[in-house]
């Protein structure tokens, strides 16, 4: 019977322990000063540098007569969604009048149209694009599809 006190009590005690230690909060971070030496030397000699360089070569221009288009994962943003086959057309139409350089794209997906403009790599651009194309269309989202680009 002592016997088995004793152990419940050390059993007890040692979980009151482990219970104190979680509690405490403390966190000891013991750091290798070769690694401090290592990222100082990195960070001398350019290698891995913390701060990220960011270059821009500018917008990549391709000659459309010596390009072909090819299908790529991009964005675009739809314009107009509904089952009305004419509505769908003239949201395109009048797309098309204000955006001449840009294509506009129907698909029929049973029971409703949907008006998609433009082939974006990016979806900061297509983001913007309906940012300005809110005031002039009702129902704008951007949809990630295959878009054609110029390589």
């Amino acid at each position: 019977m002592l016997r088995k006190g004793l152990i419940l009590g050390f059993v007890l005690g040692v979980m009151v322990l482990s219970t104190k230690a979680q509690q405490a909060g403390v966190v000891e971070v013991s750091r290798d000063t070769l690694i401090a030496i290592l990222q100082n030397f990195r960070a001398e000699h350019e290698i891995n540098p913390t701060a990220t360089r960011t270059v821009s070569l500018g917008p990549k221009v391709v000659d459309k007569s010596k390009a072909s288009r090819v299908k790529r994962k991009g964005f675009r943003v739809q314009i107009y969604s509904g089952s009305n086959r004419n509505d769908a057309y003239a949201a395109q139409s009048r797309f098309r009048s204000q955006y001449t350089d840009m294509d506009a794209y129907i698909n029929y997906d049973e029971p409703n149209y949907r008006v998609k403009v433009g082939d974006f790599t990016s979806r900061t651009e297509a983001n913007n694009f309906m940012r300005t194309l809110r005031n002039q269309f009702s129902s704008v989202f951007v949809f990630q599809e295959d878009i054609w680009v110029w390589e």
